[in-house]
């Protein structure tokens, strides 16, 4: 992963996206739509919604998940992809962004640096990231080669404990310590990043995270 150069700041604001910054779920949204676009049927619909009831109850086989999630990606070619992406961006993300989390994060930009944490993957998740104005993104990524999505996951998935290895890797290479981080989520699925960061805030939390939250005395807000 590149250095970059960051300002001259030592806090970190990190967001989760779905269900956080957005009313809903890009990656739920964009598997509605490409069924809209007839790019996949209804059989598809079906087992994503297993694989969302699992990601609920905590139990998501995420290799399985990401296999599920490349099907529509490696059997269409990457200009279709994009088109596709621009329209669904426009028609499914821009009203679901919640202006409440874009203002937190405007807020927080000026004393720390921010990114966005995300098990969705960087395809559909970086367009979004541009909307909120967060230049670092840290998402699972998918490989592509010969403008081409090849089937592959590349590195770790950004999902739970993959999602703080891949964070806590970023805060190192970039000359962040732990000492001044926060993390906000909606989720149970990220508790090993929230039990990790110095100041853990639960934003519209699941059920299961907030009672967490009561446990520990955890902060807990609203972007709705």
């Amino acid at each position: 992963m590149p250095m970059f150069n960051l300002k001259t700041m030592n806090k970190l604001a990190i967001f989760d996206l779905d269900n956080t910054l957005l009313n809903g779920d890009s990656d739920r949204n964009w598997g509605l739509f490409l069924a809209e676009k007839n790019i996949v049927d209804d059989n598809y619909l079906r087992e994503s919604e297993k694989f969302y009831d699992n990601y609920y109850q905590g139990s998501l086989d995420i290799d399985g998940f990401l296999n599920f999630c490349l099907k529509p990606l490696v059997s269409n070619s990457m200009e279709l992809l994009v088109n596709l992406r621009m329209e669904y961006i426009e028609t499914k993300i821009k009203p679901i962004l919640l202006s409440k989390g874009k203002n937190e994060i405007l807020l927080r930009k000026k004393e720390s640096e921010v990114i966005i944490a995300t098990a969705t993957n960087d395809f559909i998740t970086r367009p979004i990231a541009d909307l909120f104005g967060v230049e670092y993104l840290i998402a699972t990524e998918f490989e592509i080669e010969d403008n081409k999505f090849t089937g592959n996951v590349v590195g770790e998935p950004c999902f739970r404990e993959g999602k703080l290895n891949k964070v806590m890797n970023w805060m190192q290479e970039n000359n962040f310590d732990n000492s001044n981080t926060t993390f906000y989520s909606d989720s149970f699925n990220d508790l090993p990043l929230l039990e990790a960061v110095n100041k853990p805030i639960v934003v519209d939390g699941d059920d299961k995270l907030i009672e967490e939250a009561k446990k520990n005395d955890w902060q807990y807000i609203s972007f709705r």
